[in-house]
Formats: C-alpha cells, sequence, structure tokens
C-alpha cells in the first residue's frame, strides 16, 4: 500500500504499512484497484457520451464509488469487490450500447478500460499493486502532482454530489468532469499547463457541486438560523448522530418520533441544530463530545446507539462497537450497516442501553451563522466597519485532526484584538468553539458558519461583503486561515482557487503530494502560504 491523501499521513510523506486512518494494506490496494478501474469506466463513458448516450446513471454510480474511497469512510474489504465487479459490468454494458449505435466495437486493447478482476478477493489485492498511485504515466514528478491533486480534489467534489443528490440536486457537468479527470488520469499527451487547468476545473466543479448541496440543504430544511445548542444531557435514552448527513439524520428523527428517545449529534453534525425543519423535533436536542478525532474517546461514554453517517469513522473500540452503525458509504467489517435509512436497528438498540441517568447542564454554544444570517447584518456590519469598530474578518475553518500543530487555531484566536470577527465552520472549530469572544454592537465576535459542506455560504458571505464595501474579495479586510485534513478539504481549497481567492494561509502541514515546484507556482499565481506562528501570521495580516 501507498496513500497520501489525507494530512495525518506517517510521517508526512506517506502510509505504506497500515493507514495512519486505520486502513489495513489490502484495503488501500482495493482503493486503488476501485479507482482504476473507474478510470476504466470514464474512457469508455466519454465515447458514451460522444455517442449520445444518456450517461446519468454512471455518474450516480461512479461519484458514489470514489465517495467511498475517501479518508475515514470504507473500511470493509467486500464493500470494494463489491464496487469493482459492479465498475467492470457496467462498463461492459456501456461497451454493448455503444457498439449498438456504432456497428463496431470500442477500440481500446489496453489499460483500465479493459481490466478483467480476479475470481477472489486476494487475487483482487494482487492485481491492485500494479495499478498504484504511482503507477500512473507522468512525464514529470510535477504532473504526477497535479494529477493526484485532480485524484484526490474529484474525491471530495464526489462527496459533496453525493450528498447533494440525495436531497434531489444533480448537474451532469459535475459528472462529466469527473469522468474527464479520471480518464485523464491515464493520458500521457497532457502537459504540465493542460494539468493546472484541469486542476483548477475540479476548483470549478467543487464550487458547483457545494452550490448544489447549499441549495438542497437550505431547500428542504430551510436557511439555518442562530440557535443555542445544549452541550450537556437530558435523563433518558438516547441516539448519537455523527458524520454529516442531513437526510439520515432526518429519517432518523421522524422515525424515532415519541419513542421516548433525545437524538444528540456528534462532530460536524452540530450546525443541524440551525435549520428550521429539523428544529421542528423537539426531541432533538443536543450535542454530545467534540471533533471527529475524539470519537474513540468519547464514544464509550455515550449510553445509548451511535449512528455514523458520511465519512470521519474511526477504528471502533470494544468499549462501544455493539453499539455502532453505519450508514451511507461508510462501512466497517462486523459494525451493522444501515442501506436503507430504515434506522429501526438502531432504535431498538437505543432502547435497550440505559440512556442517561439524569439531567446534566453543561452550557452552551451557539450555531446557525449561515449566509442569509450573516446578510441580514449587512447594514449593521457595513456601520461597524466604517465606524472602525471591526477592523478585520477572519475565517478560521477547516478539518480537525490528532496531529500536532493544531492548537495553533486555537491560539490565533486567542490572540486576535477585539476588533475583529471570526467566521468558521468544520471540525476545526472544536479547537475555540465553546469560546466567548462576545460582540462588536451585538455582532458576535464568534461566528458558526456550519459544516465543512457549508463553504458554499463562506463564499458567498465573503462576495456579499465585498459587495457591501464596494472592493474585490482580494482587497477585502478578511484572512482565510484555513486547516485541512482530507480530499474534501482539497476540493474547497481548489474552489478558493478557481475563484482567485489569494493569500490563503494553509496548515497545520503543506499537502505531501504537492511538489516544491508546484508549491511555488500556487504561491506565484495566487500567494498561498503556509501558517507560521499566531504572532507572525496575525502581526502580517494586521501591521
Amino acid at each position: 500500500m501507498f496513500c497520501y491523501q489525507c494530512e495525518q499521513t506517517a510521517k508526512g510523506t506517506g502510509c505504506d504499512v497500515l493507514g495512519v486512518c486505520g486502513k489495513k494494506p489490502e484495503v488501500a490496494d482495493l482503493q486503488d484497484l476501485l479507482l482504476y478501474t473507474l478510470m476504466g469506466l470514464s474512457q469508455v463513458v466519454l465515447e458514451a457520451l460522444r455517442t449520445g448516450i444518456d450517461c446519468r446513471e454512471y455518474g450516480v454510480f461512479t461519484v458514489k464509488a470514489v465517495f467511498s474511497t475517501l479518508t475515514n469512510v470504507g473500511f470493509d474489504p467486500q464493500r470494494f469487490e463489491d464496487l469493482i465487479r459492479q465498475a467492470v459490468t457496467l462498463r461492459e454494458e456501456l461497451k454493448e450500447q455503444i457498439k449498438k449505435i456504432r456497428k463496431q466495437n470500442l477500440q481500446r486493447n489496453e489499460g483500465p478500460a479493459i481490466f478483467e478482476p480476479a475470481v477472489t478477493l486476494d487475487e483482487l489485492v494482487g492485481q491492485a499493486a500494479s495499478v498504484g498511485l504511482f503507477s500512473y504515466p507522468a512525464d514529470s514528478p510535477d504532473i504526477l502532482s497535479l494529477k493526484h491533486t485532480v485524484l484526490f480534489g474529484i474525491k471530495g467534489v464526489a462527496a459533496y454530489a453525493d450528498h447533494a443528490r440525495i436531497l434531489g440536486h444533480e448537474d451532469d457537468g459535475i459528472y462529466h468532469f469527473i469522468f474527464k479527470g479520471l480518464a485523464a488520469i491515464q493520458q500521457t499527451e497532457l502537459n504540465l499547463d493542460d494539468w493546472l487547468r484541469l486542476t483548477l476545473d475540479c476548483g470549478k466543479a467543487a464550487y458547483r457541486a457545494m452550490e448544489l448541496l447549499d441549495a438542497g440543504n437550505t431547500e428542504t430544511y430551510g436557511h439555518p438560523i442562530p440557535t443555542k445548542v445544549p452541550l450537556g444531557h437530558k435523563k433518558g435514552k438516547a441516539i448519537l448522530v455523527s458524520g454529516h448527513d442531513l437526510k439520515d439524520l432526518e429519517e432518523l428523527l421522524k422515525q424515532t418520533r415519541r419513542k421516548g428517545i433525545d437524538i444528540y449529534t456528534h462532530g460536524e453534525m452540530l450546525s443541524l441544530h440551525g435549520y428550521p425543519k429539523l428544529k421542528e423535533y423537539d426531541h432533538f436536542y443536543g450535542h454530545f463530545g467534540t471533533a471527529w478525532q475524539n470519537q474513540t474517546k468519547e464514544f464509550p461514554d455515550f449510553p445509548g446507539a451511535i449512528l455514523m453517517t458520511s465519512n470521519c469513522l474511526q477504528r471502533p473500540r470494544k468499549t462501544y462497537q455493539d453499539n455502532l452503525f453505519t450508514s451511507g458509504m461508510v462501512g466497517w467489517p462486523g459494525i451493522p450497516h444501515i442501506p436503507d435509512t430504515d434506522f429501526q436497528p438502531v432504535i431498538d438498540r437505543a432502547l435497550a442501553l440505559p440512556g442517561f441517568e439524569n439531567d446534566v447542564e453543561k452550557g452552551a454554544v451557539m450555531v446557525g451563522f449561515a449566509r442569509n444570517a450573516i446578510l441580514d447584518k449587512t447594514d449593521d456590519i457595513h456601520a461597524a466597519v466604517k465606524a472602525g469598530k471591526i477592523r478585520h474578518f477572519f475565517l478560521v475553518a477547516g478539518c480537525d485532526g490528532a496531529k500536532p500543530g493544531r492548537n495553533y487555531y486555537t491560539e490565533f484566536v486567542d490572540k486576535l484584538p477585539k476588533d475583529c470577527i471570526v467566521m468558521t465552520l468544520a471540525c476545526g472549530k472544536y479547537r475555540f468553539f465553546g469560546k466567548d469572544l462576545g460582540d462588536i454592537d451585538g455582532i458576535p465576535r464568534l461566528l458558526d458558519v456550519g459544516q465543512c459542506n457549508d463553504a458554499y455560504s463562506a463564499v458567498q458571505i465573503a462576495l456579499a461583503l465585498s459587495r457591501a464595501l464596494d472592493t474585490n474579495v482580494n482587497d477585502l479586510p478578511l484572512s482565510m486561515i484555513l486547516s485541512w485534513y482530507e480530499q474534501k478539504a482539497v476540493c474547497i481549497l481548489l474552489a478558493l482557487l478557481y475563484l482567485g481567492i489569494q493569500d490563503i494561509r494553509l496548515g497545520p502541514s503543506l499537502p505531501a503530494f504537492i511538489t516544491p515546484n508546484i508549491l511555488n507556482l500556487l504561491v506565484k499565481k495566487f500567494n498561498i502560504m503556509p501558517i507560521k506562528t499566531p504572532d507572525e501570521d496575525i502581526r502580517e495580516i494586521l501591521g
């Protein structure tokens, strides 16, 4: 195995024995083989599109399959074997459709478009040895670096596109880019400039996917509103929901209504308390725990059932594995999976467990400052900026993780002057989400915009501020201090670069798949830079 798609990769260079995430070598190899198979399917799909065939179903499948290879999503070898075989079956069916229209066979006699999977799982793992990340044809390490960047960006795009599709929002253009990008990885004729363009095209697809997801979330559940979320608990039976998926949470809330079970959020689900439609459920109570990487410490203390949706699953501990369930593309061997939003097994387990013995107050945090909530205060913000009461805005956002260096973000927020506003989103907020930073003329200094999935909302806030202050986005008194962990963060970064956003500070370390030459190109074009110390960065930004 070799994997370096996340920020916590071993020694900062790559996992080659066991994934830091808990991914076993055979799973990593099967993920590589699945991606190779999807590259072949994509090659055939591009031919089908030129033939006039509707390829939506192949887009839906490819998005789900790519999503399964995201960090902390899929750990079950059987799931990947099934996806590999499905991809080949779909590819061959599509070849037959093309043959009927063109009256001739598709002329591809090598590579992933003709790959035949072995019979057994062990043999599949053996086939994967020749199709890993460094097997991709490239004339230089820099082109290979951009191929990996596009691949990891596509993984993030796939995650957002799958979430959006579940809520009824799709765009064939996203599917077409994913096909184009996956197929291109096996090409040799593209030069460095071509790959730079593809990298920004990936950012364009990412931005569109986030826009669709935002539409799905807000049209289905309403625009988030400022909401106080209890951090304690109530006496009674309980279910904890982690991950990101709004639809799964809604279905669980429906199925637990009037059953005497309170629903709590964990990790990035915190911001869902701000959605009006979800707030209608009176048993949707509060938040338990903090960021995803703390689940193995926090889940043992939860006295109910636990549902993990989308990504962020860690290796389950024996202390709670009997209470854990997965849904969507998430999977771990031996952990019960809910494939169809019928959460009765989760409910039964919650009813069988003791639940909380008494009421406990632990304070509360505010969520729900998505774009509409902040834009409602545009006039007040504009007046405060003009009066010199607000000097600067900071978007301190991104993924959290266990690797040393992430205390930078806590210290950074602590040291900001009191005339600065902090917007945040994603699980990086847990470095400072409980801090009382006060307000400026009634405008809270800490504004929780939402999940990493809500990055589109943060972009819209920036664009609205630029209009209100009559200036370019890059000339706003706004700085982006981002932390990254996995591939959704990669696609968000590419979306920001596609939009021309400059001066982004990124940490706690730079991606291992970015070569020095590619980093220099990004610095030259976008002035992207690694974080330093909080004191240095604040001084450079504010003067």
